[in-house]
């Protein structure tokens, strides 16, 4: 069975991309808040939270990696065209713009049977479909069907036995199982500072380790948990 493990980073786009009543209602919280202060401290968290929305942020890098043969491809987002390999030479990056590496990787993910994320259909897939939509791109498949093993594995709903015990992220998980963390020289909040600086390849970079990670835990808990 072909199987592909994915995984997302996302940017918010420029408060000033949205007109003045979406702002107003963006930040509405903030004016909640009884001092300037506060009221500042919450506009600030409210635009952190920005990336986390497929209306409010951009896809700027998706990665990939067969099980089966282990070679990989990450597309990400850069202003010029460039095309590289990884030292070992099993992982292919390839930039683009959003609109030019979402379509790639609906090409891409048509042709496998099995998908496997990491909080995939409470993050990356639904982000991806909206987004795709709003970019005028259509889904070659859709990644929010029913829960169904034979079409998608979604790590953290294994591992919490769906809903039964409590959630933890990619990096504690990892730490717990004994697997190299990709958390441990960046995160997530962090690639908006990378991508404002220009360094594209840096993000694609991190993008392939949460899935590598992402990978190695699907290994454990298959050999491990699975039935």
């Amino acid at each position: 069975m072909a199987q592909l493990v994915f995984d997302i980073e996302t940017v918010a786009l420029p408060l000033e991309s949205f007109d003045e009543a979406q702002q107003q209602y963006l930040l509405k919280w903030a004016e909640r808040e009884e001092t300037p202060e506060r009221q500042q401290r919450k506009r600030e968290e409210l635009i952190a939270q920005l990336n986390l929305y497929p209306f409010t942020a951009q896809v700027v890098a998706i990665g990939m990696l067969n099980v089966e043969s282990h070679k990989g491809r990450v597309y990400y987002q850069a202003p010029t065209k460039e095309s590289w390999r990884s030292e070992d030479t099993l992982i292919e990056y390839e930039s683009g713009s959003e609109t030019e590496i979402l379509k790639k990787f609906w090409e891409d993910v048509r042709s496998y049977k099995q998908l496997i994320t990491f909080n995939g259909r409470g993050f990356d897939c639904p982000f991806l479909m909206l987004r795709s939509a709003l970019l005028g791109i259509k889904p070659s498949r859709n990644l929010m069907l029913a829960r169904s093993d034979a079409e998608h594995i979604d790590l953290l709903e294994k591992l919490t036995f769906h809903g039964a015990i409590r959630k933890f992220n990619l990096d504690f998980y990892c730490k717990a199982f004994g697997i190299p963390s990709p958390k441990e020289r960046l995160s997530g909040p962090q690639i908006n500072t990378l991508f404002a600086e220009g360094k594209y390849r840096e993000i694609a970079e991190y993008c392939f380790d949460d899935v590598r990670a992402t990978a190695e835990l699907y290994r454990l808990w298959r050999e491990f948990l699975a039935e």
